[in-house]
């Protein structure tokens, strides 16, 4: 991988940690104050709500302006945010609802910087290390998912609130000089006016004439409800069901989730000419995932086989990104890729708030209810799979995702419109592309 991209990587890997550790920081506070679960989940869905709406219009701005002024404006808002919440708590006015509002910001500035950091790396890569170049960005994910909530907890049980935002000022200053004056990008801008719907009828259009894109977009939005509803929502809750609210076990599995990502984002980046075939990267990797990982999950009955099941859930999905990301930069023109990464971030993630919203909903009045009181046939079937007592509820809506997750993934990558992708993005083409650039 070049400096240029290394730099960048590391740089923004520093920046995401001083943010998730406030998110994460913001998280605890807002328990300890409501001692309510719905109200994290709010938390999580004022996030994504303007993420979404916005992406929808943000595509256009993104492809007519400078990538890299749209990521240091969107981190400098995002963080002029976190320092009205140090103020609001230095001085005991910090409510539930300025959270809400805090994360609304961020959602929304993280739909315009989202897509053009996209951008801005397939600007600095070379089309055949796209691929590596997601592993890096898998493994950086991953990582920060296992360290974020250890340092966030230990700082806020030792020193509190308000220091944790102070590093995370460090690392944005750290950040923001690093992209203003070290990276440099071939920025190919236009200047033409155009309407606030038109970045959106163009990407529409390209995803509309390019149908094998459209459906790998669709159906990620589709896993992606299938992961909300289960993993990013109520495993926590079933395996302290489960082990009589056993913590240990809680972040002995979560944090094997965490390291599984890593292992599989330094296998993706290990490779050197990326995947021969993306297709099998995406869906043979999300058909694992959810047929070992959330099978096994829901039978599973001690902290060993939860932990098989999060190695097994956890490693594909960085491969699964990593095959999207490459065919999405191979087959979308450069100077439509913004306007295309901001519709499919739109279509991608609208079931995210959904899954979050009705995962709970469906764990406390249908699934656990059925479990816990059904004398039925069917009941009874499935307590001979998953077990009794409280969590079981839960447990099989893990089945039921690993099933529903695994077919759907078979599905996508025989449709007709997803196969015709192989011919646009075999190696040999992307390697022409190479020499005659």
């Amino acid at each position: 991988m070049g400096k240029k991209f290394m730099t960048f990587w590391l740089s923004q890997t520093i920046l995401q940690l001083g943010s998730e550790m406030t998110s994460f920081a913001l998280i605890i506070w807002s328990y300890q104050q409501t001692n309510s679960a719905m109200s994290v989940s709010l938390m999580a869905f004022c996030f994504y709500l303007p993420f979404i709406l916005v992406s929808i219009f943000a595509g256009n701005f993104i492809d007519k302006n400078s990538k890299k002024k749209i990521m240091l404006l969107s981190d400098l808002i995002a963080t002029i945010c976190s320092v009205l919440i140090l103020i609001l708590n230095f001085n005991g006015s910090l409510y539930i609802y300025h959270i809400y509002a805090y994360n609304m910001i961020n959602g929304l500035m993280n739909a315009f910087q989202s897509p053009a950091e996209t951008v801005a790396i397939g600007m600095m890569v070379p089309p055949d290390k796209y691929a590596k170049a997601s592993g890096y960005s898998s493994f950086s994910e991953n990582l920060l998912t296992i360290v974020t909530p250890i340092l966030s907890t230990t700082l806020f049980s030792f020193m509190g609130l308000d220091y944790i935002i102070f590093f995370d000022l460090a690392t944005f200053i750290f950040a923001f000089f690093v992209l203003l004056y070290f990276i440099k990008l071939p920025e190919n801008i236009k200047s033409e006016k155009t309407g606030i719907l038109d970045g959106c009828k163009e990407g529409l259009s390209f995803l509309n004439k390019n149908r094998g894109l459209l459906y790998i977009i669709l159906g990620m939005a589709l896993l992606n409800f299938f992961s909300r509803l289960t993993y990013q929502n109520i495993l926590s809750p079933m395996l302290l069901a489960r082990t009589n609210k056993n913590n240990e076990v809680l972040g002995i599995v979560t944090s094997i989730l965490g390291i599984g990502g890593v292992l599989g984002g330094m296998l993706v980046a290990a490779k050197k000419n990326g995947f021969k075939n993306n297709l099998k990267s995406i869906f043979f990797s999300a058909a694992f995932s959810f047929l070992f990982g959330d099978l096994l999950m829901g039978l599973g009955q001690n902290v060993y086989l939860w932990s098989i099941a999060a190695l097994a859930a956890s490693i594909p999905i960085p491969f699964v990104f990593a095959g999207q990301r490459t065919i999405m930069y191979n087959t979308v023109p450069k100077d439509l890729q913004g306007r295309v990464f901001a519709v499919r971030n739109a279509i991608q993630y609208c079931t995210i708030p959904v899954g979050i919203l009705l995962g709970g909903f469906l764990a406390d009045f249908v699934f656990e209810p059925f479990m816990q009181n059904s004398k039925s046939v069917l009941a009874e079937s499935l307590r001979n799979l998953v077990g009794t007592g409280s969590g079981s509820g839960m447990a099989v809506m893990f089945l039921c995702t690993g099933v529903l997750g695994f077919i759907s993934s078979i599905l996508l990558y025989i449709n007709r419109n997803v196969k015709k992708l192989n011919d646009k993005d075999s190696p040999s083409i992307i390697k022409q592309e190479v020499q005659v650039r």
